[in-house]
């Protein structure tokens, strides 16, 4: 998956018109995988495998890649991805480098913590939202991310 998520960095989209080219230029992707056993040597191991064909209950592990491309240093960079509409975020499972993880409810429009976020019940009344209310992910990258470099996010989700 490319180009889902919306990336800014010290203040500016990732997208860079002609002529500032001393920007630093964001990039993202995510690869989608599940945990299958193999046997190695007899013993029973984890590994990550390309989620290719999954089911629902299925538990699917999102790793995106925030790569600066640019030939400066993104200062605290921002990543938002959304939740695939398929899936449900799985709680407590989204970590980042040094980052402060927020989460949307209304499409990625706004942001806050877990316990701050409201959701409308089946019964018609606001409640805290829970993990799998959750549209969007956004991590707010704590590091300078310098030129060339990478940086992983990641979270969880099952399928629904």
């Amino acid at each position: 998956m490319r180009g889902l998520g919306l990336i800014f960095g010290a203040g500016l989209m990732s997208t860079v018109a002609s002529g500032q080219a001393t920007l630093p230029i964001i990039q993202t992707k995510a690869v989608a995988e599940v945990e299958t056993k193999v046997s190695v040597e007899g013993r029973d191991v984890v590994r990550l495998s390309p989620a290719n064909r999954v089911v629902p209950g299925d538990e699917v592990d999102y790793t995106i890649e925030i790569r600066n491309t640019g030939v400066s240093d993104a200062v605290a960079p921002v990543v938002v991805w959304p939740v695939p509409e398929h899936m449900a975020y799985l709680a407590d499972s989204a970590t980042g480098p040094g980052a402060e993880i927020t989460y949307s409810v209304d499409g990625g429009r706004t942001f806050d913590r877990p316990e701050a976020l409201k959701a409308m019940g089946s019964d018609g009344r606001m409640h805290v939202a829970k993990a799998q209310d959750y549209t969007h992910i956004r991590w707010k990258l704590k590091i300078t991310l310098e030129s060339k470099s990478v940086a992983y996010a990641r979270f969880r989700a099952v399928v629904k």
